[in-house]
């Protein structure tokens, strides 16, 4: 510590955070510059060097220069290149540069936001993106919503508020229904809403992935026989594993006829609809009582940024509708939107302005056409990869992921599961592009999605040679037959 310094002083001098900013910039700067070039997974098999990285809280402060080396140089290189054009693993996003721009300012100016009084109209920025949501995704006027920190947090909204609105206090007796195909999260939100596990019904999917729904009728007769009161249904507007959509209109109209809620989750390909030569793929969706989207994923934006958007604005606002004698009084919430009267956060970041600075600066069109760009990769990915000798593709692209499987003439399930999950190794050494995969009913699946915004045709160019190659070395070579 300096001789003289006042150790009660937290502020930084213009100068001091000017050279900082300018330092940190350059490095992002040039870390984006280098995602072409990066391995699409990094290596990860890094426990020794995690336990290395434990240490105590320090007692004097270090240079940032001395903080940020290790962090670009190492620690960020060893994760998978989510943000790169060769990431077609799970669901990918990407992180647009102006999101980033806009947390910058958001934390800087560190407005609190939660409480309408407290920002009126920073709160409006973020009532005005919830309703650009609600106009793509094509819901009523009477909708409300809440941006959250990601997909689950959005699907345990939707629960919470269908429970009060149709449950009360009545937990024990309330039915939740999902497909084998439905994302954990609608299990963990129903758990944590006071929906346990036994009444969770896991429903069987058709041959193309989706919710059955002659076996979701079956299901809810059978309970309401048995004096309990199925209350929610989830749909999924893209499946995690294989891109599925579900049967929407049939499941928006068995929920009109028996009463119950219906939340779609569309983390994934809800965004499709701002196209609107992908609406008819989408149909029904907007007939939701609720839906998640996650604008990390389908819009592009970084991670940590989650929405819901609920038909019944009022009945999430009673969902969530709590104050205190330290509060101000609410707003008309017919006109004035109150983030903290439609969600369980009080204190919160401000999450809004992230989605706002970036569709204002590229415009919606923009925005519109990479979407469809994604969509278009897909599609030709797909039916070039569905001509490789050896591999089957079991799930086209209904979106903009695809899934498939390595089989030959003579061969088991258990070396097809072998084979497809060897090419997955494969493929990721390359380096060029990473791909995951999936278990569906016991059979391994390899999975493409493009969804990053800097993934081109270029990229999928190299995809179809590392899939298609490595597919070819496996079967012509032999290799899948041993064992």
């Amino acid at each position: 510590m300096m001789a003289g310094m006042d150790t009660t002083d937290l502020e930084f001098t213009p100068d001091q955070m000017r050279a900082m900013s300018h330092d940190v910039v350059e490095r992002i700067i040039a870390h984006i510059e280098s995602l072409p070039g990066l391995p699409a997974s990094g290596n990860v098999d890094v426990e020794e060097a995690c336990r290395a990285m434990r240490e105590p809280a320090p007692e004097a402060g270090a240079s940032l220069d001395a903080l940020l080396t290790p962090f670009f140089d190492e620690w960020v290189g060893h994760s998978f290149t989510a943000p790169g054009p060769g990431y077609l693993a799970y669901i990918p996003g990407g992180g647009l540069f102006p999101a980033a721009l806009a947390d910058l300012i958001a934390n800087a100016t560190n407005r609190y936001v939660g409480v309408w009084q407290a920002a009126p109209q920073l709160a409006q920025l973020e009532a005005n993106v919830l309703d650009w949501f609600r106009e793509w995704m094509g819901f009523p006027e009477s909708t409300r919503g809440l941006l959250t920190t990601g997909g689950s947090m959005a699907t345990f909204g939707a629960v919470v508020c269908a429970r009060e609105k149709l449950l009360g206090t009545g937990l024990r007796e309330g039915v939740v229904y999902a497909s084998t195909e439905t994302h954990h999260s609608l299990a963990k939100a129903a758990k944590l809403a006071g929906v346990l596990p036994d009444r969770v019904r896991v429903l069987p999917v058709d041959a193309s992935f989706r919710l059955s729904v002659p076996a979701l009728r079956e299901a809810i007769a059978a309970d309401r026989a048995a004096g309990l009161r199925p209350f929610l249904v989830a749909s999924t507007a893209g499946t995690t594993n294989t891109g599925a959509v579900d049967p929407l209109n049939d499941i928006a109209d068995l929920c009109e006829e028996e009463g119950l809620w219906h939340h779609c989750d569309g983390a994934y390909g809800a965004f499709f609809h701002m196209v609107p030569e992908m609406r008819p793929a989408l149909a029904g969706m907007s007939r939701a009582d609720s839906l998640t989207l996650d604008p990390h994923k389908g819009l592009f934006l970084p991670y940590g940024t989650g929405a819901l958007l609920v038909r019944d604005g009022q009945a999430l606002h009673a969902a969530h509708s709590v104050s205190a004698d330290y509060l101000p009084d609410t707003p008309d919430t017919s006109e004035f939107y109150d983030i903290s009267q439609y969600g369980p956060e009080l204190s919160r970041d401000f999450r809004g302005f992230r989605v706002w600075l970036t569709v204002k600066l590229y415009g919606a069109e923009r925005l519109r056409a990479a979407i469809a760009e994604k969509r278009a990769l897909a599609l030709d990915a797909a039916s070039r990869l569905a001509r490789v000798p050896g591999l089957v593709m079991v799930a086209p692209p209904q979106l903009s992921l695809f899934a498939f499987h390595l089989a030959w003439e003579g061969s088991t399930l258990e070396q097809e599961n072998r084979a497809t999950a060897e090419l997955m190794e494969r493929v990721i050494a390359r380096g060029r592009v990473m791909i995951t995969g999936c278990k569906v009913a016991g059979r391994v699946l390899a999975r493409v999605c493009v969804l990053c915004f800097r993934t081109h045709a270029d990229r999928m160019d190299m995809a179809v040679e590392d899939i298609a190659a490595e597919a070819a070395a496996l079967i012509d070579g032999g290799q899948s037959r041993v064992g």
